[in-house]
């Protein structure tokens, strides 16, 4: 057994927002100890940290038990945040901008950002809109090529209630032109949006703004795509074989955006026998990770 040190964080944003963390790091008496070793910033899937499992609740532990630490936040968009009307996409960035921040003031010098699902959504644009600084490599795990175009293969395959183009329509009716500071907005159930019945689990709330600047056809923060080509980092994109929602295809298609754009340090993982979750085979997951530890890490 590893002696660890487990700490929950809280610190804010720039605009106030105030992030809930989890540090997990082996014990320690000189702190220099651990700022070497490679650290992971973790971001969550649609249900954030501490409501979720797999990988945000597995990893952490798994790391440790190799040496290594994480720092597990919990952004805007964890838990409630669309259905609250708080969780505002393109404003992830910032949460993302003061967990990195903090990592830095405490002088880690080997900062990994993993995403998950959502999460490497969120880790795209990020890195794709700031400069590295001390991070030194991004982990997508599960990225969908398009966020809105993977829910609206969804909503259609399950046929939705209300339809995709539905929702459209009735968010640019509710929020006018200028979404993001438009002072209206609503709560609202979508059924059928991830399966095929109308029970709780194949069912989703967001609100309008939440739902147009994360699903809708003007999301183009979501639209992992479009910012791949801007990122400079050593960039690792994971799959599940086994995944339902992301294609075989997207991996290697969001990878060859970022090597055309000049970025040579791109690298595909095919996680065999998981699905969305890659840590259903977590050793398989952990090797690729240390893998881009030892190739990146300064001393």
């Amino acid at each position: 057994m590893i002696h660890q040190q487990q700490t929950l964080l809280r610190f804010k944003a720039q605009d106030g927002f105030i992030i809930n963390s989890l540090l997990v790091t082996k014990d320690y008496e000189q702190r220099e100890d651990i700022l070497g070793i490679p650290i992971v910033l973790q971001i969550h899937g649609l249900l954030g940290h501490f409501l979720s499992r797999g990988t945000p609740r597995l990893l952490p532990h798994a790391l440790l038990e190799h040496g290594y630490s994480s720092l597990s936040i919990n952004t805007r968009l964890a838990s409630t945040g669309q259905i609250t009307g708080k969780g505002i996409f393109d404003d992830t960035i910032w949460d993302i901008d003061a967990s990195v921040d903090f990592l830095t003031t405490a002088g880690f010098r080997n900062i990994f950002i993993l995403g998950y699902s959502l999460g490497a959504v969120m880790g795209a644009y990020w890195a794709a809109h700031r400069e590295p600084g001390k991070v030194r490599g991004l982990i997508l795990e599960s990225p969908p090529y398009s966020l809105p175009e993977s829910k609206k293969k969804l909503y259609d395959q399950y046929g939705s209630q209300p339809s995709y183009e539905e929702i459209y329509q009735q968010a640019r009716a509710l929020l006018g032109d200028e979404p993001y500071h438009s002072p209206h907005d609503e709560s609202f159930i979508i059924y059928r949006a991830c399966g095929p019945s109308s029970e709780p689990l194949d069912n989703e709330i967001y609100t309008y703004k939440t739902w147009w600047f994360m699903i809708s056809p003007e999301a183009q923060g979501t639209m992992t795509y479009r910012h791949i080509s801007r990122i400079k980092l050593p960039l690792l994109i994971m799959r599940g074989e086994l995944d339902p929602l992301v294609e075989p295809w997207e991996p290697e298609a969001l990878a060859n955006l970022a090597r055309e754009a000049g970025n040579a340090e791109v690298g595909v993982s095919q996680i065999p026998h998981a699905k969305h979750d890659c840590m259903e085979n977590s050793e398989e997951m952990l090797k690729v990770i240390f893998d881009m530890f030892s190739q990146y890490s300064v001393a």
